[in-house]
């Protein structure tokens, strides 16, 4: 899959799911995790079973103003707003920073006004902050990655990838536009 993605939470009000939810995040392969105004303690995570202190990146951010993104990095806000889209409706960005509120609480208005895309979930409530965590995820691996496609039936086969064909080099494909523009333009002047 190519890009890469990171997630993270504003504010900890139960350090055990933002274990959980960098864990997971590690499961599926994020490049970063972090926190904003979080007093968050990585190290002294209890549900950190796959060791991602040690293998994920992790950045702490004091506030919404000293975060920062690797360039081209599309903030996602995860928010149950009534313009948020709805998740299965959305495109993932090929590089993202996830963020999700903490438990009984939403994202500051100064992030959302920060975020590219706010999301939502659709779910008749909120949820638990890694389950929420663990669903986007969830969304990107599958909707971003290569896999065949689901059968018609339940039990029925799996679609097979196409395999993979390789284009023609960038620099290929500008010189036969070029040439097929240059013959467009002396047939238009022969009119």
């Amino acid at each position: 899959m190519r890009g890469y993605f990171g997630i993270g939470v504003e504010g900890v009000s139960k350090p055990m799911n933002a274990g959980n939810l960098f864990r997971t995040a590690h499961g599926f392969g994020a490049g970063f995790v972090f926190t904003i105004d979080a007093k968050f303690d990585r190290d002294r995570m209890k549900s950190d079973t796959s060791n991602m202190a040690g293998q994920v990146p992790f950045y702490s951010f004091d506030n919404v103003e000293s975060m920062r993104l690797p360039d081209r990095c599309s903030l996602v806000g995860i928010e149950l707003t009534d313009d948020a889209i709805e998740l299965p409706s959305f495109r993932h960005p090929r590089n993202a920073a996830y963020v999700l509120g903490m438990e009984r609480g939403s994202l500051s208005p100064l992030l959302q006004e920060c975020c590219d895309h706010i999301v939502k979930i659709p779910t008749q409530f909120s949820l638990n902050l890694a389950t929420a965590g663990a669903i986007v995820m969830y969304d990107r691996l599958s909707t971003l990655g290569r896999f065949g496609g689901r059968p018609v039936v339940p039990g029925g086969p799996v679609e097979p990838l196409p395999e993979h064909a390789f284009g023609d080099p960038v620099w290929k494909k500008k010189e036969r536009r070029r040439k097929k523009m240059a013959v467009s333009d002396a047939t238009s002047d022969k009119e």
